[in-house]
């Protein structure tokens, strides 16, 4: 991550499952809401969707480990240097390391949308596992750095922690659209949090920051509230286009129930019609 395009990597990933957590969540809570009262299984269409996401989260931290470990300046899967008496490379270890846990989410994700002996909650308790390592590993990653270079990435904790307590709470509070939304809007969050890291740091036009300068520092922390500002509102904003398309297309469950207690009540009276008939 020691240049731009390793933080948009990780950027990106987070992005990614932010705006789809943001369209697919509340689709299936739109789908929960016009079932039934006692049907609320979901369609298979989401099940496979999910397992999809898995598979995708897996690709995305083997690509991610490898990136970090087989760089010309990488570690190439040495650890330790015997001969200099030293560590090697850490940075990228630890990058791999939150990669890895990644990872394991990808395939708690697998295992809880295609095995029915998982345990209920599995693929939310791997997530929040991995996104408290990531937090855990960036909390010791930025000592003895200039003031700038530390707040920048201590804000990023922020989200981290956040999106790790929600999702554990989604465990025990199963299909919580609150929640599932919260989990959404930190990790867009993240996402632009890293790209934003990564203009800081690494700026593309060349002009440098003054990592010292506290100025920058309060800047900084604004800008990281704007970024919330802009997730939470990407999210309300998919959740609203979501809502609106699906009662457009399918009717409202009022409509619906409405429906049903017409075609109940015809089929009653019909059967009364042929009960005189046959009387007669």
């Amino acid at each position: 991550m020691a240049n731009f395009k390793g933080h948009a990597l990780p950027g990106s990933f987070f992005l990614l499952f932010g705006l789809w957590w943001s369209v697919k969540l509340p689709l299936q809570h739109c789908w929960r809401k016009q079932q039934a009262k006692g049907r609320q299984k979901l369609h298979p269409f989401f099940t496979r969707m999910d397992l999809i996401e898995g598979i995708i989260k897996i690709f995305f931290a083997f690509v991610g480990i490898m990136a970090e470990q087989f760089v010309p300046d990488g570690p190439h899967a040495w650890l330790y240097d015997h001969e200099g008496q030293s560590w090697v490379k850490l940075m990228n270890w630890q990058h791999s390391t939150m990669y890895l846990f990644y990872g394991i989410s990808g395939i708690a994700d697998v295992l809880s949308f295609s095995s029915p002996s998982a345990p209920p909650g599995l693929d939310r308790l791997g997530l929040s596992m991995a996104l408290f390592v990531e937090g855990f590993l960036f909390y010791f990653h930025v000592h003895m750095r200039p003031p700038l270079d530390s707040h920048i990435h201590s804000l990023l904790l922020v989200a981290v922690f956040g999106g790790s307590a929600s999702t554990l709470l989604e465990v025990f509070l199963k299909d919580n659209i609150l929640l599932e939304l919260l989990r959404a809007s930190l990790a867009v969050l993240q996402g632009s949090w890293f790209y934003q890291i990564g203009f800081v740091l690494y700026p593309l036009n060349g002009q440098e920051w003054n990592l010292e300068l506290h100025d920058n520092v309060m800047f900084v922390t604004m800008c990281f509230c704007w970024h919330l500002a802009v997730a939470l509102m990407i999210v309300g904003v998919n959740f609203s286009l979501v809502w609106f398309a699906v009662k457009r297309c399918s009717g409202t469950p009022s409509d619906i129930e409405i429906g049903m207690k017409k075609t109940s009540t015809s089929s009653s009276s019909h059967k009364a019609l042929l009960q005189e008939s046959d009387e007669e």
